[in-house]
């Protein structure tokens, strides 16, 4: 992006001075403009000339040189400024998602799972500068997508997460953990992050979840874990309709938050709680701020000198005027 600027603006109001100098060349020009008395003007008939009238034209030229030389020594000049940024301690980040039959209660609209998926691509849009994977558990956990920068990659594998017969139903809160961890293990990253979340208790698996903690803390790996769901009842499927769908009854929401805290605490992390929409939503802003990239920013700046010509055009039109008043119009002095 290139502007016009100037580097001594206050020389500006040297421009206060022109109307002045006009003010004083008309006085000045009826005071010494020479009178001739005649008995008679036979002796000029068809000798008129239009040169007395051009002669304004020496103080014009001297004004626009004077104009010239203001603005030069106000000292114009292109500002060509270019940004360059760079990512100075790039995060990895693993989404680790409970899959669970119990993500299809609707505490949270239209259910926990959909609601998740919606400010999860909110959250990694968010993250320009930082590569993340995408891990689902429910009994059993796999790896949708290994830590990586194309986000595109990433929003799809979120948005394809869904509820199916792949994994054993459950919730192996510790297979889900330790399947994150050992996608961020061997990062090099300066920051490696899990976002853990789940809607229930740990009752499946063969790794507990304590120990895949540790296993993270001695990683270097924070993880931040949310537990989903409303305080009390919610509607949860319990079987299936005959058309394929769920069957949907009132029971009650059981989080193990201990746990959940437990984890988080132990790897330098924060627990939190989303029990609507929006309150999930405020949890991944949040984590959003506490887990900042920093970027260094690097700019350019290039100045290009304008006054010169200016300088130049002040000094042909002074010595035009010189010329003129010691030539063409040296008998009208």
């Amino acid at each position: 992006m290139t502007n016009i600027t100037f580097l001594n603006p206050e020389f500006f109001w040297l421009f206060l001075i022109l109307p002045f100098a006009i003010a004083w060349y008309f006085f000045k020009r009826k005071e010494e403009k020479p009178t001739l008395k005649i008995s008679s003007l036979k002796g000029f008939k068809g000798s008129h000339s239009i040169l007395p009238k051009l002669k304004p034209l020496l103080f014009v030229l001297r004004l626009v040189a004077l104009s010239a030389l203001i603005v030069a020594m106000a000292r114009p000049r292109t500002v060509d400024v270019s940004n360059k940024t760079n990512s100075t301690n790039g995060i990895d980040i693993v989404i680790a998602s409970d899959v669970s039959g119990s993500m299809l209660a609707k505490d949270l609209k239209p259910n926990r799972m959909e609601a998740l998926k919606r400010v999860a691509a909110d959250f990694v849009e968010a993250r320009v500068n930082d590569r993340i994977g995408v891990v689902v558990y429910a009994a059993e956990a796999y790896t949708k997508t290994p830590v990586t920068s194309d986000k595109a990659v990433v929003l799809e594998a979120i948005n394809s997460i869904k509820y199916d017969n792949v994994l054993q139903d459950g919730t192996g809160i510790g297979m889900g953990l330790a399947t994150a961890v050992n996608r961020l293990k061997d990062s090099k990253a300066k920051s490696k992050v899990i976002i853990l979340m789940t809607d229930g208790v740990n009752n499946a698996g063969f790794i507990e979840p304590v120990m895949a903690s540790e296993i993270a803390a001695e990683y270097g790996i924070k993880v931040y874990t949310i537990g989903i769901g409303t305080n009390g009842n919610a509607m949860f499927p319990y079987a299936y309709a005959p058309n394929g769908g769920f069957l949907f009854k009132m029971m009650p929401v059981e989080i193990d938050q201990e746990l959940m805290k437990e984890i988080a605490k132990k790897t330098g992390g924060k627990y939190f709680r989303a029990q609507d929409n929006s309150g999930l939503e405020n949890i991944y802003n949040e984590i959003n701020k506490l887990e900042k990239t920093k970027v260094e920013e690097l700019k350019y700046v290039n100045y290009d000198e304008k006054f010169r010509p200016l300088v130049w055009l002040a000094g042909l039109l002074l010595l035009i005027e010189i010329i003129l008043r010691n030539t063409i119009f040296r008998s009208f002095i």
